[in-house]
């Protein structure tokens, strides 16, 4: 999202994190930027029994957990790497300072969150209308319209059916179910076990 050297050149540090690290947690106080730079990790709110609904799949060059930035409130979700990853991150104030000097980092910012609560409407009303078939079909439409978590070249669906499950609210079970289902009728293909819309 932000050049790696502007960050650097206001002072933000990168970290090494590990398979099944958590970076922060919800409800804490945020205190950084955050940007992934290699690796990848889930944004994810846990409830009491440990169950995760992933809120987002960050990818390198993204940022997140930034809503504290812009509302000095808490995190809204937990970010746990899922392999080893590379961040890098910068303080809060240095962050909101290096955004008065770069204003186009603003507007990038303002994009970013309306593609994302455009996307949580998206989901809200999948989850509250329509079933699980419909669910998923729509979830990988917005995968290819936005290019992220489907291979732009093969159409391959990149993340797992126990994150596409986490995503909707569906047990795995019923997304595997669903995706034969939507096999059978054409909408999609499974080859040796792999996802392909």
């Amino acid at each position: 999202m932000i050049d790696i050297d502007l960050l650097l050149a206001w002072g933000a540090t990168y970290k090494k994190v590990a398979p099944s690290e958590t970076i922060f947690r919800e409800g804490t106080e945020g205190r950084f930027y955050y940007q992934l730079v290699s690796g990848a990790l889930n944004w994810v709110n846990i409830n009491e029994q440990g169950g995760e609904f992933l809120q987002d799949i960050v990818e390198p060059g993204e940022s997140f957990g930034e809503f504290h930035l812009f509302d000095d409130s808490v995190y809204a979700a937990t970010a746990i790497a899922s392999k080893e990853s590379v961040i890098i991150r910068l303080n809060k104030i240095t962050f909101l300072n290096m955004l008065k000097e770069h204003p186009h980092i603003h507007f990038a910012f303002s994009r970013l969150f309306t593609e994302r609560l455009r996307f949580k409407f998206l989901l809200l009303k999948e989850l509250s209308c329509f079933g699980p078939e419909h669910r998923i079909s729509t979830l990988f439409t917005h995968f290819k319209a936005v290019k992220k978590n489907i291979c732009n070249n093969c159409h391959q669906v990149k993340i797992t059916r126990q994150q596409i499950a986490d995503m909707t609210g569906l047990r795995v079970e019923t997304v595997i179910r669903s995706i034969k289902n939507l096999q059978d009728k054409g909408a999609l293909v499974i080859n040796k076990g792999k996802v392909y819309c």
